[in-house]
């Protein structure tokens, strides 16, 4: 009896949970974004007195401050695309380049960003097997790109940059910089691979079609020298 009611309780969480914590993510993240238009309104109210009131009743409209902040993202980017637009951005980049903490922070993100969001960006773009944190351990990683600049000039041959995720949270991890030649490249889509190591490796993967698989023993590298 206590058997069948520790597996309905089992089974009742498996179906709550993915739905409390997705409303979860989504009411932090639209009280967040709510809050930052409400404060984004009352500083308008204060500038412009006779628009207080209009400003007070939309700061009560729940949800207004996500499209607010959709609809602002968009037109922005709409005003970088054209000639003026990469004007005034240039300009805000100087002035930013001037503030001496400012400009580390800023130039840093900036970088990242564009990295992760360009279209032909290699970050993130393949999920790798490697060996850490010692040969005959495997854990997944991600391609983030190439060293490049001293970093380059100190390794001796092709290497590659992978960034390893800690599980539950994907959000922090290690950068390693790898050989190439010790990595196997997955064919499972960085989403699986991202479900995989967030679920601690319960929800495995899809396989794929045999004939597309090479044999595990001879796809597996040997351990690199440098590790034993």
């Amino acid at each position: 009896m206590m058997a069948r009611l520790r597996q309905y309780f089992i089974a009742g969480l498996l179906v709550w949970l993915p739905i409390v914590i997705t409303a979860w993510v989504l009411i932090w993240l639209v009280g967040m974004l709510d809050g930052i238009f409400a404060s984004v309104m009352s500083a308008f109210g204060n500038v412009i007195e006779p628009l207080e009131p209009i400003a007070r009743q939309l700061r009560r409209i729940p949800g207004l401050g996500v499209m607010a902040v959709l609809v602002g993202v968009a037109i922005t980017g709409m005003a970088a695309a054209n000639i003026v637009g990469q004007w005034w951005l240039r300009q805000w980049n100087r002035l930013v380049a001037r503030i001496p903490v400012v400009r580390s922070l800023y130039s840093g993100v900036r970088q990242v960003s564009e990295t992760l969001l360009s279209d032909g960006g290699q970050a993130f773009s393949r999920a790798l097997l490697i060996q850490y944190p010692r040969p005959g351990l495997w854990t997944l990683a991600f391609v983030t790109g190439a060293p490049s600049g001293e970093v380059a000039e100190r390794l001796a041959g092709d290497f590659i940059s992978v960034y390893v995720p800690t599980t539950p949270n994907p959000t922090s991890g290690f950068l390693l910089l790898v050989p190439a030649a010790d990595t196997i490249e997955l064919h499972m889509s960085v989403d699986d691979a991202l479900k995989y190591i967030i679920s601690m490796g319960v929800i495995a993967p899809p396989k794929l079609h045999p004939f597309s698989l090479i044999e595990p023993e001879a796809s597996l590298p040997p351990a690199p020298e440098h590790l034993h």
